[in-house]
């Protein structure tokens, strides 16, 4: 079997950010600090692993997905990002490219989606999915093969492996965080209801599903406030199925412009060159992608008298 592996490029974009000093910067004077790090991560990434098949999702959905319709505070406790990271995350998009890899990203699906909906789209043709990333949500996706790998920690797990987790299984991922909800995409979950008891109340009846038509019983199971947590999913009914709505990762997200199988690309080296000149890559960094990408010359400072690199037109 083989491995797709699908990375979600925001949450090492974001690590980047918070933890790379600021005094990188482009030939315009911006910030470069997140797509340093970001092109740090992809190096390590492809020098353990050296992937052959590969897609990087990015979130452009921020405030347009479809989820926004279902319910427009979805993420409402988010301020949006800077200019100075909106601007980098197009280099970091435009890196990937450089570098031969699937980039995956699209103005109504975020990067869950189409890390969802690749992944859904590869298990017939004989992969099986490396998740990069510590999101609980994306475990959701986790079948027979799969693996999730919090690559900071180093830390990877199957299927089998969310319930030690969470408290769940991989299946009952978005039932669980319907009921006790997801702060961090303010979804409020139905009142009352936290991990403990969502997981406990899961492991009952099994699904969302089954525990909303039978949540008579609910009172008469050994559970503190039992009666009362009856009465809520009667009450909030219609709320449960809404965010379940939202915690459900999507698996028919348009995945255009990849390659077939989801093969790793040539790399593009004028524009892997042209985008080090812009973002002033240090001469180090610049031969590692070079080697990464398997291109042959190495990186040389250019002289004066020689030509330059090919121009990249820095994202606005």
């Amino acid at each position: 079997m083989k491995d797709l592996y699908l990375v979600d490029a925001s949450l090492y974009v974001f690590r980047a950010w918070h933890s790379m000093p600021d005094q990188f910067r482009d030939a315009e004077g911006w910030p470069t600090n997140a797509v340093h790090g970001f092109a740090r991560f992809l190096l390590e990434l492809g020098e353990r692993q050296r992937p052959t098949h590969i897609a990087v999702a990015f979130d452009e959905a921020l405030d347009s997905c479809f989820r926004h319709g279902l319910y427009p505070a979805y993420k409402g406790n988010r301020e949006p990002a800077p200019p100075e990271l909106r601007r980098q995350f197009a280099h970091c998009k435009a890196l990937c490219a450089a570098l031969g890899f699937n980039v995956l990203a699209h103005t109504e699906y975020e990067a869950d989606d189409l890390i969802g909906s690749a992944l859904h789209a590869a298990r017939p043709l004989g992969f099986r999915g490396v998740i990069v990333s510590a999101d609980k949500d994306l475990s959701q996706l986790l079948g027979e093969g799969d693996e999730q790998w919090d690559f900071a920690r180093g830390v990877r797990w199957g299927a089998a492996g969310v319930k030690a987790r969470h408290g769940v299984e991989a299946h009952q991922i978005a039932d669980y965080l319907a009921l006790c909800g997801d702060a961090i995409d303010n979804i409020p979950g139905v009142s009352g209801i936290g991990a403990k008891t969502a997981a406990i109340l899961l492991a009952h009846f099994g699904s969302l599903d089954a525990l909303l038509a039978r949540c008579d019983e609910v009172a008469f199971l050994r559970l503190r406030g039992a009666a009362q947590v009856a009465t809520r999913l009667r009450e909030q009914r219609e709320h449960a199925l809404l965010w379940r709505q939202l915690t459900t990762i999507a698996l028919d997200a348009p995945l255009d412009g990849i390659m077939p199988g989801f093969a790793r690309a040539p790399a593009d080296g004028q524009l892997l060159d042209a985008l080090c000149e812009a973002l002033r890559f240090g001469p180090t960094l610049r031969r590692r992608l070079r080697a990464a990408s398997g291109l042959e010359q190495p990186w040389t400072p250019p002289h004066d008298d020689a030509p330059h690199f090919p121009s990249y037109e820095p994202a606005q």
